[in-house]
């Protein structure tokens, strides 16, 4: 498998997650019990650093050779 290829799977889950943390989002708005939207909300907080990591390396595995010289990535290396 390629980076490129990586890249893409990387940004497909990326926009799963997206669309996870939306629809959390719509029953913890919609919903009556304090309790469920809680755990809703903590469901939405555990998701954003993957939905996070997911474009980082989506981004670093798309343009990992698009510069001849090397550059550490500031979080990830490859």
């Amino acid at each position: 498998m390629t980076l490129l290829e990586m890249s893409a799977l990387y940004a497909d889950s990326a926009a799963a997650i997206r669309l996870r943390i939306t629809e959390l989002r719509t029953a913890a708005a919609e919903q009556t019990d304090p309790e469920a939207a809680r755990a809703l909300r903590q469901r939405i907080e555990e998701l954003i650093p993957l939905l996070r990591e997911s474009r980082e390396l989506a981004f670093l595995t798309a343009h990992y050779y698009d510069n001849r010289r090397y550059r550490k990535h500031e979080t990830r290396t490859l």
